[in-house]
């Protein structure tokens, strides 16, 4: 099968995206809008990008009926800080319930029965219930399009961490108990630590 992009309807292109790039590790992402309500939503489109400076980045794509701004990206841009929150699979239910589109007026922290807490060096709240917080600073903000189908990248530079004590061992976090969970297409989702294998990384030969 060979496909040129630019014959696709913007869902069709969406479908093969996250069809073929999974599984993909999820952002469930707090912000505050100007009057200090609590939104959160996920974001599969999620990655870090370096450690020195420590950056991430995620891709909030334009509402697919009428191309307007998400809630998460219109409170980051206001307020030039979020929060990114590790969704490992205790939780998984309540994230799922945040894809839902709320009004801004809502508190969808609280809404769907989960619980805010003081973040440290930013004035968003994280999600007690994740075990991994990184509390971001917006870096730079790119727009691709401004229909449905278009969408944003977010650049975050992380100014501090908070780690469950029991996940940190030695300076690394143990995958095993923070059981993070993955977006795989359409509903499905990935178990945490589903089959897993390792392979060593072979040095250049001289």
């Amino acid at each position: 099968m060979e496909i040129s992009p630019e014959t696709l309807e913007w869902r069709e292109a969406y479908k093969l995206l996250v069809g073929s790039i999974l599984p993909r590790p999820i952002a469930f992402v707090s912000t505050i809008d100007g009057k200090g309500i609590a939104n959160a939503a996920p974001f599969s489109f999620f990655t870090a990008i370096c450690a020195d400076p420590m950056l991430i980045c995620f891709s909030p794509m334009r509402r697919g009926t009428d191309g307007a701004k998400k809630d998460t990206l219109v409170n980051i841009e206001s307020t030039g800080q979020f929060v990114i929150n590790i969704v490992s699979f205790s939780m998984a239910e309540q994230m799922n319930d945040c894809a839902i589109e709320f009004s801004p007026d809502i508190d969808e922290i609280a809404e769907v029965g989960l619980t805010k807490e003081p973040s440290i060096k930013v004035s968003v709240p994280r999600i007690k219930e994740s075990l991994v917080h990184l509390e971001c600073e917006l870096e730079q903000v790119l727009h691709f399009g401004n229909k449905p189908g278009a969408g944003s990248l977010v650049i975050g530079k992380v100014v501090h961490v908070h780690v469950n004590d029991e996940l940190f061992d030695k300076g690394r976090i143990d995958t095993a108990m923070l059981k993070p969970i993955g977006r795989m297409a359409g509903n499905i989702f990935t178990d945490p630590l589903a089959k897993t294998f390792e392979m060593d990384r072979k040095m250049e030969k001289r």
